[in-house]
């Protein structure tokens, strides 16, 4: 596997979602305790020493109270939310807060209306937020006339705006969740038609010929006793059609078994950001004129390529590209993936290289694997159009 990078750890945590491991949550916790600065200003007033001691502690107290009541609403959102009942409940707790703290302690605390703006952006509906926001604004700027005008002016159109970003986030976040459904019902229904797929195909295959051998094999037994020659002649048509519809099953088994360049491609993403790898993947291969044997040994080039990545590279960044080219031969398919880490394949090759090179010239292809300005290459190329080298290869 490879090792875990930093930049990874960003791609890997995934939206709406909740977090898996402690890598997942430090950088979730990081993600939300960034905006916590809007903070600072309250916490140096406390520290001022402008307060007496019992405001200072009640002070401290609301803060307290009013911090972890917003990170476990904005926290629980990124994840498993609370009920809306519960959310209602602890945004009403922010709502009731930040204007007491606000209009007893001065204007340093006008800020905390920024949280419970971010809050309602983040959990209210849609709907809902076309008023709650604007109502925070307005509180915010009514308690501020009382200490510091220009303060609550300026912080006004802060509160608003940070609150509508965090709407459109929280659709963001919402869309990402329904792609990720819709994708999960794509691959179980993809799975499925497969499924239907093999077995109509295996009833086409053997249906006729196991019906056809069950028929013969009767026959046979009827007329062993009195006409054992034509006995004979039905046993040799059993063998002759069990041949025939192995000979069958065995090319349907092979062109279930043979990889498609498409499908190699998407997991190629897959498994490059599974391993913190930075993947620029292209989404639909251009198969224009391109055999079925020579896109069957792209997708092994592929494959093993990005196994020499994930395993042995430690790269963090790698370029997979499909490019249709004109050669002396003939045109061709290339492939080319590309990494920037230091490992690898070294001065000789292994035998993943040595059986991928020989695939490929069963193909009428060809492999160029080395080392590249900042990593490693390999390069596979397929002919585009079937020549006689193909066929007898075949």
């Amino acid at each position: 596997m490879a090792e875990e990078r930093t930049d990874g750890a960003w791609q890997d945590t995934a939206m709406g979602r909740p977090p898996r491991n402690r890598r997942e949550l430090r950088v979730k916790l990081l993600w939300i305790g960034v905006w916590l600065v809007f903070l600072s200003s309250p916490v140096n007033d406390l520290t001022s020493g402008r307060h007496t001691t019992g405001a200072t502690v009640a002070g401290a107290l609301g803060l307290a109270a009013f911090v972890g009541t917003y990170l476990s609403l904005v926290f629980r959102r990124m994840g498993r939310p609370f009920s809306p009942r519960l959310t209602v409940s602890l945004l009403a707790v922010l709502g009731v807060l930040a204007p007491v703290l606000a209009y007893s302690l001065g204007s340093a605390w006008l800020g905390l209306f920024v949280y419970v703006s971010v809050a309602c952006g983040a959990t209210l509906p849609v709907q809902a937020t076309y008023w709650a926001i604007p109502a925070a604004g307005v509180v915010m700027y009514l308690i501020g006339l009382r200490s510091n005008e220009p303060e609550a002016r300026g912080l006004l159109l802060l509160v608003v705006l940070i609150g509508f970003a965090m709407v459109g986030v929280s659709q963001l976040v919402r869309t990402t969740i329904e792609l990720r459904k819709a994708r999960a019902t794509v691959a179980h229904l993809a799975a499925n038609e497969e499924r239907l797929r093999l077995a109509r195909d295996l009833h086409d295959l053997l249906g006729h010929s196991l019906s056809l051998i069950t028929l013969k094999s009767e026959l046979a037994g009827r007329m062993l006793p009195e006409h054992p020659d034509k006995a004979a002649q039905q046993v040799a048509d059993i063998e002759q059609v069990s041949r025939q519809a192995l000979v069958d099953v065995r090319e349907a088994v092979t062109g279930y078994r043979r990889p498609r360049l498409a499908a190699e491609l998407a997991g190629t993403q897959v498994a490059l950001t599974a391993a913190g790898v930075i993947a620029d993947v292209p989404a639909e291969p251009d198969l224009a004129g391109v055999p079925e044997e020579s896109e069957s040994a792209l997708a092994w080039a592929l494959r093993e390529a990005v196994t020499n990545v994930v395993r042995h590279s430690g790269a963090d960044r790698c370029l997979v590209q499909l490019t249709h080219r004109q050669t002396l031969d003939g045109p061709v398919l290339e492939l080319s993936v590309e990494d920037n880490g230091s490992g690898g394949v070294g001065s000789a090759p292994g035998n993943g290289l040595t059986g991928l090179t020989e695939r490929l010239e069963k193909a009428g292809g060809s492999l160029e694997a080395g080392r590249a300005k900042h990593g490693f290459r390999l390069v596979a190329r397929v002919p585009t159009a079937l020549s006689g080298d193909v066929g007898s290869g075949a």
